[in-house]
């Protein structure tokens, strides 16, 4: 039975082309897309279990309680970007121990995302995954959601030496291996402060948000209706794949 189109969904299409026209991605060849809490909404809570495999593994370590191990986790991430970077720093840990333990979770609860697949399938150019998680981890996520096939290549925390986002380094090692123009790309994110870099290197830059009532612990800086967002900000979305296939309706202008 073919599904009746909802009038609104016309209107909040033609909302998100005029924003994508405004900001201009009709130079765009090349996007780059987070894999985390942005190829797929908070809502599924898959990140949460990332999130707490990573507290149970310093606990572990440490041979700490949760709440002690929570903090320690946190400090890590707040002074190195990740949890992973600040255990390598200070600890000397073999990053693959740690990869292994905290990607190790069901992603039945995530499910196939053919809205989003069909968008993504229609940008123009190349398409990437940059990611602070692992090739292996990503792969599994982007599988799950039927789009495995539709990007490129993953650029996951190995092909970055270790080094996460939000460090300029990441993503000079990214374009440089892919011989991406910055100024020819788009980038999508869930967390504000990753997108710094990518705006000051010329990028397009969209942040991902989660819709209203979502449940999202992650240090975000806006929600869409909260006005006008931080200046290396270009776009916030909390509807990726609508605000992509507004895109494709641009282009074909």
């Amino acid at each position: 039975m073919n599904r009746i189109p909802d009038p609104n969904s016309f209107e909040r299409l033609a909302e998100h082309a005029q924003a994508a026209e405004a900001k201009g991605f009709d130079h765009v060849d090349t996007w780059v897309f987070d894999l985390d809490n942005t190829l797929y909404p908070p809502s599924s809570r898959l990140f949460d279990q990332i999130d707490a495999r990573m507290t149970a593994f310093v606990a572990h370590r440490y041979g700490i309680d949760g709440l002690s191990a929570r903090a320690l986790q946190k400090y890590y991430y707040r002074k190195h970007g990740t949890t992973l970077a600040g255990l390598m720093a200070e600890d000397g840990l073999d990053p693959a121990d740690f990869l292994a333990v905290v990607h190790d979770i069901d992603h039945s609860v995530l499910i196939p995302a053919p809205d989003l697949a069909a968008a993504i399938a229609r940008l123009p150019g190349r398409r990437f995954v940059l990611t602070n998680g692992s090739r292996l981890h990503a792969e599994n996520v982007a599988a799950k959601l039927g789009l495995l096939d539709l990007f490129e290549d993953v650029f996951d925390i190995a092909a970055s030496g270790f080094v996460p986002k939000p460090a300029p380094e990441a993503y000079a090692l990214f374009l440089q291996t892919h011989g991406v123009e910055p100024r020819r790309a788009a980038m999508f994110e869930d967390l504000s402060k990753n997108l710094v870099v990518p705006h000051a290197l010329g990028m397009r830059t969209v942040l991902v948000a989660p819709k209203d009532g979502e449940p999202d612990g992650m240090e975000r800086l806006t929600s869409p209706d909260d006005g006008d967002p931080a200046p290396h900000i270009d776009h916030v979305t909390d509807d990726l794949p609508g605000f992509l296939a507004a895109l494709a309706i641009v282009a074909a202008e």
